[in-house]
């Protein structure tokens, strides 16, 4: 019986440490940001376009505030308006590179221990517009320091995000007005 308990117990954390892995990982064929500035990536992102899920599900006027915390970690504050119920919702999370801070890879935690990743793969040197995959090509959103993206970026995202196997015809796009 205490063999059984403790088999159960082994089996158990092993495949919650797995799957804490598995949420780390970039999915093949996408690469992230390399000479990633974290300071600027900081501050206030406008969520343009996603792919839905269900803790995005409803939202209009999304966006994403990152601010650096005393302890390494970025705080992630992720508002939103969710049309069929008539109220803001927000989401606060942390956030700490996968491994060097000049690589735009990600693990964000929404949920305690439990880390997804989040993978810049593409940024303009000005770090104004922003392409995102989360841990699968199931996670994609275009962010913009300002409400509207230009066309010649959308065009740029949507064809390098359609390139990795995303499907970009289910995407979303948020009313920001």
């Amino acid at each position: 019986m205490k063999n059984r308990k403790a088999f159960i117990h082994l089996s158990l954390l092993i495949a919650a440490f797995m799957a804490l892995q598995s949420f780390k990982k970039i999915p093949d064929g996408v690469e992230a940001v390399k000479n990633f500035d974290q300071q600027k990536y900081l501050g206030k992102w406008y969520e343009i376009a996603r792919l839905d899920y269900k803790w995005e599900k409803n939202l209009d006027h999304v966006t994403a505030t990152y601010s650096l915390n005393d302890n390494g970690f970025i705080k992630v504050d992720n508002k939103g308006y969710n049309f069929k119920k008539g109220k803001w919702e927000e989401s606060i999370g942390k956030a700490k590179a996968v491994k060097e801070p000049t690589e735009a890879r990600l693990k964000v935690s929404f949920f305690g221990p439990f880390y997804a990743g989040y993978n810049v793969v593409a940024i303009d040197k000005d770090y104004q517009y922003a392409l995102v995959i989360g841990s699968s090509i199931k996670y994609m959103w275009i962010l913009s320091r300002e409400k509207s993206i230009p066309e010649e970026i959308k065009v740029k995202y949507i064809n390098k995000a359609k390139a990795i196997g995303v499907k970009t015809e289910e995407l979303i796009w948020v009313n920001q007005k």
